[in-house]
């Protein structure tokens, strides 16, 4: 005997500081009988990832390349500024720009936001990645603004954050090749849409059940409602032969009195 093929796998990429635990929650409990498979990515690789068909779609970072990419936008992430936890910002419960203007920003090379340079004093050199970035707040050296989400990838105990009100944003999106749209893909949507299990799109998961057809009750005649067998009694508990019910076959009727 052969083993049976093996299920479809749903190769899920994630980008770091993106949370998919909640959608991976809902397509286990949706589609337990196919796998979600999920692929961390560094962020300037997801793109590429998904051309060469390592992952089926991925929670990144906007923009893509909508010529090749679809993309549903999903939510935009808070901006924080990275600080020891003794720097005189985290007097104030959120910061502008404005009050960066002094400090060293430090500007990785993995930058989410795209911008040509932060505010501030720029830094010698550019770190290599965000996480680098982080150990040289740690040192005094400067200070860093990134996304809500990856300060608390990148927690210390030493570090704190401050919302920066009128810093750049960033967007979190599920994202997949155009010409790659496929069944696994278009049940993914459904779930971070928020689609119900008895969406008509959810063809999986719950299958459209298609009303059955109306069936016609055969009447039977009721007790007391011109039975010529009820003796006015319900025809439940009836039986034939029985008090109220037909002679037996053969037999003759008891005489009264």
């Amino acid at each position: 005997m052969t083993d049976s093929a093996a299920p479809p796998v749903f190769r899920l990429a994630y980008v770091p500081g993106a949370t998919p635990a909640k959608w991976v929650r809902i397509w286990n409990e949706r589609f337990p009988a196919t796998p979600l498979e999920l692929v961390p990515v560094e962020a300037h690789e997801a793109q590429e990832l998904l051309r060469s068909g390592g992952a089926d779609a991925a929670l990144l970072r906007l923009p893509v390349d909508r010529e090749v990419f679809s993309a549903i936008p999903l939510y935009t992430e808070t901006t924080v500024a990275v600080v020891p936890k003794d720097h005189l910002i985290t007097a104030a419960d959120e910061v502008s720009l404005q009050d960066l203007a002094d400090e060293v920003v430090l500007h990785p090379l993995d930058d989410v936001f795209g911008w040509e340079r932060p505010p501030g004093e720029e830094a010698f050199e550019r770190p290599a990645t965000t996480g680098d970035a982080v150990e040289l707040v740690a040192a005094g050296i400067g200070v860093l603004v990134v996304p809500q989400s990856l300060a608390r990838l990148h927690h210390r105990r030493d570090l704190t954050y401050r919302t920066v009100a009128d810093g750049p944003r960033s967007e979190v999106a599920l994202a997949w090749p155009q010409e790659a749209t496929t069944d696994l893909v278009d049940d993914f949507i459904g779930v971070v849409r928020g689609r119900t299990a008895n969406s008509t799109r959810g063809r999986r998961a719950a299958p459209e059940q298609k009303p059955a057809p109306a069936r016609t009750a055969r009447k039977t005649p009721q007790a007391g409602k011109g039975n010529p067998q009820g003796g006015g009694r319900g025809a439940r508990g009836a039986t034939p032969g029985g008090k109220g019910g037909a002679p037996r076959r053969g037999g003759r009727p008891k005489r009264r009195g």
